[in-house]
């Protein structure tokens, strides 16, 4: 057994008055930032959101759909004062008893962050130099006379940190941002390949469209095309040595199993009895009265779970037991802590227990599964006539306004915008760039949105064209809308929701030029989803059985006849909006319950095939998880995609891993290496045999690029099976431009 006491003398927990900045906190969903400064906060504005000061501590509140809370304490590496990070443990507790308790609180240290905080910057995390001791400020200008030097790493998780503007800190294997205002180069080293470069690309286009608010040049260089304004500022350029390896990486996949201590202070000071020596637990192990350590120190990580009848001394003091536990193990400093209430277990907590079942999760088809506190909250039906008078509900589905304002659409074409007539508003075609400029009106004033819609098979100029557009019209406007730049088939809800009853409609290519108009295929098959926030879609996809998936619906069209397929657990909101799609096909569907299926709809879809029959893809009950298995740094690792992950995640000279619990996919990209390819079965037995929660033997599927089942597809919205056909190093150098 083993007992410590947790806290150094004269340590008392107290109740604490709450900041006035959290009179706004975990209003609506979204993230929020604050800096300590001086024992006290002040807000970090949004274009600086995933920008870091190393010789400072935030504090980040996440706020969920349904209203459930992540606590961030980040803490620079060593750089903040003891009373900055004493605040911010401060400032953390009143947050979390500001929220009811029931936040998961986590504290971070610069550069070993957790993936929940990663996620929440896909386009990378951006350390700088100094703090608001020397006088370094979030300013909300456009700093157009910035000078530095960002040292872009990582895959998976992309972290940009400032280093000395000097040749001297430049290596072949990585990428580099040289900011200069109005002018970022992104620069190549000769040894970094195309997945980096395209991941490291965000970091850029990230500081372009935000920082700078569109006003700045990006430019693609590889090294040894500098152009002189780099020269001008780095000097004669010496040799620049070949990249290290990333010392840093560990195999995530190898998932070290727990111990589980109890955490009492019922001799009158915190101590902590050892439960369990190892995982997998059982979930009857954590009594509802008490508090708890998970130790998973092996893999940096420090739990800590709070029972809901526990004595608030116990509740208050969770992250400093936590603290002083680490000290008192010896670990790293830079371990993560994760303090979580009774029902606000997240994944990584949760997979220590063998038997873990969540009391309030919601079940069924079109139920989207939920986290936390988030299943006590009830869930309110959408409705744009109560949507200004009931901010929760505006707050669960995420949206600005219930989309009536003024909606105008250009195409761009010929370097120009073009106006789309309103007839036609509301479908998009893959071979073309659209500005969407969304006026409403908020708080008494005209707001504006301008939608920056890119198609997956539009031209290079196009592409370029439409960014240089966007600015054009929000410098007319006086640069006050809000830029959101969107890929096809990466359609935010309200943009869909801008159509009114009518689903957004994306044509597979084509364009809608006058006159310029591709003929379609002779069969054409739309999938319609309906989101949470009850915004739907209606996607062009590639006319096969291959396609079908049983959550949603679905339009086919031939030669000879048209089908409306609905799949069980379609809604009655997904059929009406096929019956628009069928509509604008200019047919009369016949309908067709899934399992009841004529010939005839095979026939039209070249023969049934295997699709996805999942209804734990709407249930998410235990949601899907998206690793990357590579040996680029001599050894072969496992790291995990963080946040909601996309196609655009498979990185083609990888193994990729996707564990959808019940089943392992083993996705190979073409350019993966053989030594990847040979030890990429191993790392996946590995993983599951390894799992805390003492799941084993189940099926473990080899798949390749470009020859995917619909088991491995349908956990991938509008999967593209063309998205290889080109280069994505080059499309993504077309999109930065």
């Amino acid at each position: 057994m083993h007992n410590a006491n947790m806290f150094p003398r004269g340590f008392a927990p107290r109740a604490m008055a709450s900041h006035k900045e959290f009179q706004t906190a975990g209003k609506e969903p979204g993230l929020q930032v604050w800096r300590v400064e001086k024992m006290d906060l002040k807000p970090v504005p949004k274009q600086h959101y995933g920008n870091f000061y190393n010789g400072d501590a935030y504090i980040l509140l996440y706020t969920t759909r349904g209203l459930s809370y992540n606590i961030h304490i980040w803490l620079g590496n060593g750089f903040s004062t003891v009373d900055e990070q004493g605040g911010a443990a401060v400032f953390a507790t009143q947050l979390d008893n500001f929220l009811g308790g029931s936040p998961v609180q986590f504290r971070e240290v610069q550069g070993n962050e957790s993936l929940t905080f990663s996620g929440y910057f896909k386009s990378g995390i951006k350390y700088k130099k100094g703090g608001v001791a020397s006088g370094f400020q979030h300013a909300e200008t456009n700093e157009m006379n910035e000078k530095r030097l960002l040292h872009v790493k990582g895959r998976r998780v992309i972290k940009a940190t400032e280093v000395d503007l000097s040749w001297s800190s430049f290596n072949k294997g990585d990428c580099f941002i040289i900011d200069l205002g109005k002018d970022i180069y992104h620069w190549c080293g000769s040894d970094c390949n195309h997945f980096e470069r395209m991941k490291a690309s965000q970091v850029a286009i990230h500081i372009r469209d935000n920082e700078r608010r569109g006003r700045a040049k990006l430019h693609m260089i590889n090294e040894g095309e500098e152009p002189d304004a780099v020269i001008n500022v780095l000097g004669p350029k010496p040799n620049i040595p070949a990249g290290e390896d990333d010392d840093e990486s560990t195999d995530r996949a190898n998932k070290s199993k727990g111990s589980l201590y109890l955490i009492s202070d019922a001799a009158g000071s915190m101590k902590t009895t050892l439960v369990a020596q190892s995982s997998p637990f059982k979930q009857e192990m954590l009594s509802p009265s008490e508090c708890y350590i998970l130790d998973n120190g092996a893999d940096k990580k420090i739990f800590v779970w709070k029972g809901p009848d526990a004595n608030k001394s116990e509740r208050e003091a969770a992250l400093k037991v936590a603290d002083h536990f680490i000290k008192q193990k010896n670990y790293p400093k830079n371990t993560q802590i994760q303090v979580m209430a009774a029902a606000g277990e997240n994944t990584l907590f949760k997979q220590f227990f063998s038997n873990w079942k969540d009391k309030y999760q919601t079940t069924g088809p079109g139920k989207a599964y939920t986290i936390g506190s988030i299943a006590k909250v009830e869930q309110i039906p959408f409705d744009s006539s109560k949507l200004h008078n009931k901010p929760d509900m505006a707050a669960q589905h995420c949206m600005v306004d219930d989309g009536s304002g003024k909606v105008q659409i250009w195409r761009v074409e010929g370097g120009d915008k073009t106006p789309v007539d309103p007839s036609n508003y509301g479908q998009f075609y893959g071979g073309d760039c659209y500005l969407v400029l969304y006026t409403y009106k908020s708080g008494g004033r005209e707001q504006h949105i301008i939608y920056t819609w890119q198609g997956l098979k539009c031209s290079k100029d196009e592409l370029g064209a439409s960014a240089y557009l966007t600015v054009q019209l929000d410098d007319s406007m006086g640069g006050s809308p809000v830029q959101v730049r969107v890929t096809q088939g990466q359609e935010p809800a309200h943009l869909v929701s801008l159509f009114k009853e009518k689903p957004l409609v994306i044509h597979l290519g084509g364009t809608s030029r006058k006159g310029g108009q591709t003929q379609a295929g002779s069969t054409r098959l739309f999938h319609i989803r309906q989101s949470s926030t009850k915004a739907t879609r209606a996607v062009e996809v590639e006319p096969s059985a291959a396609s079908l998936n049983t959550n949603d619906v679905f339009v086919l069209k031939s030669p000879d006849a048209m089908f409306l397929w609905r799949g069980e657990g379609a809604t009655e909101e997904e059929m009406t909006a096929a019956k628009h799609v069928e509509s604008l096909l200019r047919g009369n569907a016949t309908q067709v319950a899934e399992s009841k299926e004529p010939a005839g709809f095979w026939s039209a879809l070249g023969g049934k095939k295997e699709y996805q029959t999942s209804k734990s893809l709407q249930r998410m009950v235990k949601p899907p998880r998206l690793f990357g298995c590579s040996n680029k740094t001599g050894r072969l690792i496992a790291e995990e995609v963080p946040g909601d992950f996309t196609q655009m995640d498979l990185a083609t000279d990888d193994i990729m891993i996707l564990d959808t619990w019940d089943q392992i996919f083993l996705w190979i990209g073409n350019e993966a290496n053989e030594a990847e390819k040979k030890g990429c079965v191993k790392i996946a037995e590995d993983y599951v045999n390894t799992d805390p929660s003492g799941r084993r033997n189940i099926p473990i599927i080899t798949i390749k690029q470009g020859a995917e089942p619909p088991t491995f597809t349908g956990w991938f919205h509008a999967w593209d099976p063309k998205m290889w056909d080109t280069n994505p190093w080059e499309r993504m150098q077309a999109w930065c431009n």
